[in-house]
């Protein structure tokens, strides 16, 4: 497969995703989490010739990097800035109804990252913001600096499953304001009780609140069922997710869809992990967990 021209994230479990997927030439497809373009890029290429692509991203520098990554293939794609909450209307809206195949990638990209005032890296300098979308007034430095405690130990817990989350929380509003990044790593690290891991131990915290940000919980929750009503008999749907709370909701919606609505199969008993050779060459595709579901 080609190597985008201007890459600057390497996608994960690429010929996973697209064997996942079961792509076919002139086939319909949606990535609702486009980034730069690397997934949709192996799509196109596999469901060549006339296969096609709707790409959806909240976060408008991810869609102009995917734009000129996907440049070959202009004719093919159509790009949109929203939520892949809205997954239903965004595919009726651009006719992508029903489809072949759809594919939620739920981690975060180089782009964002390394991305100057993104705020997301713990080793970065950058005022606390952690916005997918840079329309959305609330960011994380409303949420470190005004949120009562009690709301910072409820967020910390449920999104970032952090047994520190009392600990932590009480260490936060102790030392506001906290503007960057970098200070709240500091924060979090000086919070007593880490259990020393390949990890860093602001970690979980980060997570926890940029899911908080970005309502990232919400719009999940939202998009998988809306995932499998747009896709056609037989069509798939793949997840890859980065943490085990996600990983959790994609893993019991899928089960719960299966034997309860029964209006999918389930391809994936055990979840898809990158191989030891992609691991060494992109450290970030680590935690990955792919799951497939087929509409039935």
């Amino acid at each position: 497969m080609s190597v985008m021209p201007n890459a600057y994230h390497t996608p994960v479990l690429t010929q996973q995703v697209v064997d996942g997927l079961r792509v076919e030439a002139g086939g319909s497809y949606i990535d609702c989490t486009v980034g730069e373009g690397g997934h949709s890029l192996a799509i196109l290429q596999a469901s060549s010739p006339g296969g096609r692509i709707l790409g959806i991203d909240l976060d408008p520098q991810a869609l102009e990097a995917a734009a000129v990554n996907l440049d070959a293939f202009r004719d093919l794609i159509i790009l949109t800035n929203d939520n892949f909450g809205n997954l239903s209307a965004i595919a009726m809206e651009h006719g992508f109804y029903p489809v072949d195949g759809v594919i939620l990638d739920l981690g975060l990209s180089s782009l964002q990252l390394e991305g100057e005032d993104r705020g997301f890296s713990f080793r970065s300098e950058d005022r606390l913001d952690m916005r997918f979308d840079p329309n959305q007034e609330i960011t994380a430095w409303e949420i470190v600096n005004c949120y009562p405690e009690k709301e910072l130990t409820r967020i910390i817990n449920t999104y970032g499953e952090e047994h520190r989350a009392d600990r932590i929380a009480k260490k936060i509003t102790e030392n506001r304001p906290i503007d960057t990044s970098l200070q709240l790593a500091s924060v979090v690290a000086s919070t007593p009780g880490h259990r020393w891991r390949r990890t860093h131990p602001a970690t979980n915290t980060f997570q926890a609140i940029r899911m908080e940000v970005n309502g990232e919980q919400e719009s999940l929750d939202m998009a998988l069922s809306q995932a499998v009503s747009i896709l056609r008999s037989g069509g798939r749907l793949v997840v890859i997710s980065y943490h085990s709370l996600e990983d959790r909701m994609v893993k019991y919606f899928f089960r719960h869809e299966s034997a309860e609505v029964k209006n999918v199969r389930v391809i994936t008993k055990k979840v898809i992990s990158p191989s030891r050779e992609e691991v060494l060459t992109n450290k970030r595709s680590r935690s990955a967990r792919m799951r497939v579901a087929e509409r039935i």
